[in-house]
């Protein structure tokens, strides 16, 4: 059977709820995410992702581990909403002849939606990155000062603490790299979000299409509330986790700040080069368990929404008033 005619509007708000709900449930480990990406060794601050909240929290305060979150919940909007209407499109599009669509076309189509989302996803990312990770490199100084005025006194206490430096904004920082970069400064790491983002798509829809078939009653058109609801988590935990190495490469060429004596990058492959020589294989999957609860709810979430229709009954109210 075809898929069903899309409705745009639909699809775009539904993405929209989705986004919001779930960025507001798994922001904190994002943060953890990205904070034990970035960290690299020889200059750990963290050990793990509870290690990473324990003392966000207790450096930043509660709040702390939502650094970054206003920007996620401005564009996370058109970004899941572009996402996924652009799979809605294309497998509409790919299945005009009727047919039940091939693994072949599943995979075009969530490599469509993947390409297309990138156009919100990098910037969205870049800003997100600085504001997560600045609390990171701040509590790294903190303590290379404390023992810099510790030898240079002798060991005795220090007599002050210096002034935590400036916290940089949304608004400072997009503005920063107009003046500096441009539009492209926006745009740094292109090329690794691709990577990360339409290979997670390839992955992600297709496997989510068949487990969710898999739980569809045959005498009914959609499937159950929790079998969209565990075919989303399942099929972005295993994309997620499939896709973390280039999420890491993606995280460090980002970043416009450096711990003390971490490595700098000219590119994805010089990135890559330089982790697998100084950190080994397993630095690539840093932070993989962290991504997996953050996309596994996230896209949990985001399936329930969608197949809900949650829009287009809100649209439908407001086409017909009197309903």
């Amino acid at each position: 059977m075809a898929d069903k005619q899309i409705s745009l509007p639909a699809k775009l708000i539904n993405g929209g709820i989705a986004g919001l709900i779930g960025v507001t449930c798994v922001f904190p480990i994002d943060l953890a995410k990205t904070r034990l990406q970035n960290q690299q060794n020889g200059q750990r601050m963290y050990t793990s992702m509870s290690d990473c909240l324990i003392k966000t929290i207790r450096s930043e305060g509660y709040f702390g581990m939502y650094r970054g979150a206003a920007v996620n919940l401005t564009l996370v909007t058109p970004e899941k909403a572009i996402k996924l209407a652009a799979n809605d499109f294309f497998r509409h599009q790919l299945s005009k002849d009727g047919q039940k669509l091939t693994l072949l076309k599943e995979m075009l189509a969530g490599c469509g939606a993947g390409t297309c989302q990138v156009i919100v996803t990098t910037p969205m990312e870049m800003l997100k990155i600085q504001l997560q990770d600045a609390g990171r490199i701040a509590a790294q100084r903190k303590i290379l000062a404390a023992q810099g005025q510790l030898s240079a006194q002798g060991g005795a206490q220090p007599s002050g603490e210096a002034p935590p430096a400036p916290r940089p904004t949304a608004t400072q920082l997009t503005r920063d790299l107009l003046r500096s970069r441009g539009v492209a400064g926006l745009y740094k790491g292109l090329g690794a979000t691709l990577l990360r983002d339409v290979p997670f798509s390839v992955v992600y829809f297709p496997l989510f299409a068949n487990l969710n078939q898999l739980g569809r009653p045959a005498s009914e058109e959609k499937s159950p509330f929790y079998v969209s609801f565990l075919a989303g988590c399942v099929a972005g935990s295993a994309a997620a986790v499939a896709v973390n190495p280039c999420d890491v490469v993606k995280t460090r060429l980002q970043s416009l700040q450096r711990g003390v004596n971490e490595d700098t990058y000219s590119g994805f492959l010089d990135c890559a080069r330089k982790i697998l020589r100084h950190e080994g294989p397993s630095a690539f999957l840093k932070g993989a368990y962290c991504r997996a609860l953050v996309i596994a709810p996230l896209f949990g979430i985001a399936q329930v929404v969608y197949f809900l229709g949650i829009a287009e009954s809100l649209l439908g109210l407001l086409q017909d008033p009197q309903a």
